[in-house]
């Protein structure tokens, strides 16, 4: 997992960088590395936090 992926937690905006048609999404937990997001236009995904650096929306 990346550092940035292990800072996210419940409530942050994220967007995946290699599905931009999905929009943002609102991390709902990241436990050992997965992470769970509910995607604006994708709904609930679950993400393998050692594979994909999603990007913060600050």
């Amino acid at each position: 997992m990346s550092d940035m992926n292990a800072l996210l937690e419940p409530g942050m905006i994220v967007r995946h960088p290699d599905r931009p048609e999905w929009g943002e999404g609102q991390v709902q937990s990241n436990i050992g590395g997965t992470i769970t997001v509910m995607f604006r236009d994708a709904g609930k995904v679950v993400i393998d936090g050692r594979r994909v650096d999603l990007i913060a929306v600050f």
